[in-house]
């Protein structure tokens, strides 16, 4: 992948060039970015460009990083187990499907990686196997003499043993190796590996580029693509997924809807009471990244509701499917109860991902939201 193949981001584009042109290569860096900003197409056209600049042969090492194939080049990302890998899961195994991921998806998330390879109802890790595995192979000399680089991609799915374990290799590496850790919540990796590492924050995507690498990429008019660019929020990948009308967002506007209609009613009503705990039982069956998926889904929905709400119709790109009337549902949220009904999806999403039990969470959550959406918002 080269630099001008990554979508907008000129500014660290140049930075990343001349450090490398001017021999200043930081050994461990840490590229953080949210969802669809290019954190890994950068980290990989920043490594072509590290390997291919000293090569002898540019065009043959071109070629094998175009593939993902240079033997220099390392990958390691989350994985777990599925119906061919039982046991140790380890990114070596799955470097097909990565290939082809990256391919087809170069700006998508972690949740399009694992339904890539078929396991959307786990979470990804990389474990101390991993760990194990990198430190073996930036042990051995690089194979055509020059540099040798490991990009871990979801760098915060490290867990506390795979993060130990590769601290002092971060800290001391061999000569000639350069760690590129690529995250998109910087503080969920320990500290002790973010000190070591010189972080590069990546912004959101402007509209401009999202617009432009849709009309170039997937063939669309400047009308639908600036119509997408902005409900995209600097997210390629999210933008991408809006153009197919991926049916993810059918299901999860469902859910939304049934769930919003059962909590108004639940209030002082036992009976309703039993609808949410069947809600919180069909949405907790879904794996962990569907229902982070979903919880992301709900806040957005909540955020376009305030600002309807708040008059500023403009700024409200959300089209619901199922016939569901967002401005009906717009009064019950206000500055009274959005901070409070945010706090809780953003725990609930908090210990999704620490493993608590799916269906007390969201039935917690429900029984909150029942209070607050009945929460009058105070005149002045």
């Amino acid at each position: 992948m080269l630099f001008n193949q990554i979508i907008g981001q000129e500014h660290i584009k140049k930075h990343l060039q001349a450090s490398a042109e001017n021999g200043r290569i930081p050994h461990a860096q840490l590229f953080v970015g949210k969802e669809g900003s290019g954190t890994l197409a950068m980290a990989i056209a920043y490594a072509q460009f590290i390997l291919c600049s000293s090569s002898q042969n540019a065009e043959v090492c071109n070629l094998k990083c175009e593939k993902l194939q240079h033997p220099d080049l390392h990958f390691a990302f989350p994985v777990t187990t599925n119906d061919n890998i039982k046991k140790h899961p380890v990114s070596d195994l799955f470097l097909e499907d990565w290939r082809d991921f990256i391919g087809s998806q170069p700006y998508g998330g972690l949740f399009n990686w694992l339904r890539h390879i078929g396991v959307e109802n786990k979470q990804g890790l990389i474990g101390v196997d991993e760990a194990e595995g990198i430190v073996k192979k930036l042990q051995l000399k690089s194979y055509e003499g020059g540099f040798k680089v490991m990009i871990i991609w979801m760098a915060e799915k490290m867990n506390i043993a795979a993060a130990n374990k590769l601290l002092k290799l971060i800290e001391e590496p061999p000569e000639k190796t350069i760690f590129l850790l690529v995250t998109e919540n910087e503080e969920q990796i320990i500290k002790t590996i973010t000190s070591r590492c010189q972080a590069l924050h990546f912004p959101a995507l402007s509209e401009q580029d999202v617009v432009q690498a849709l009309m170039e990429r997937e063939r669309v008019s400047e009308n639908e693509a600036a119509k997408i660019a902005h409900q995209a929020e600097g997210n390629f990948n999210k933008a991408v997924h809006l153009l197919h009308h991926d049916s993810k967002d059918l299901v999860f506007e469902e859910w939304f809807v049934a769930w919003i209609r059962t909590a108004f009613k639940a209030k002082g009503n036992a009976a309703v009471v039993q609808q949410l705990i069947a809600w919180s039982d069909t949405v907790a069956k879904s794996g962990r990244e569907t229902q982070k998926q979903f919880l992301h889904y709900c806040l957005q929905f909540f955020r376009q509701a305030l600002l309807l709400n708040y008059k500023s119709p403009d700024l409200v790109f959300l089209e619901t499917q199922t016939g569901f009337d967002i401005s009906k549902f717009a009064p019950f949220v206000h500055a009274d109860n959005i901070l409070d009904i945010q706090k809780e999806l953003d725990d609930a999403i908090y210990h999704i991902e620490r493993n608590g039990n799916a269906k007390i969470i969201f039935l917690d959550m429900s029984m909150k939201l029942t209070r607050l959406l009945h929460r009058k918002e105070k005149t002045v």
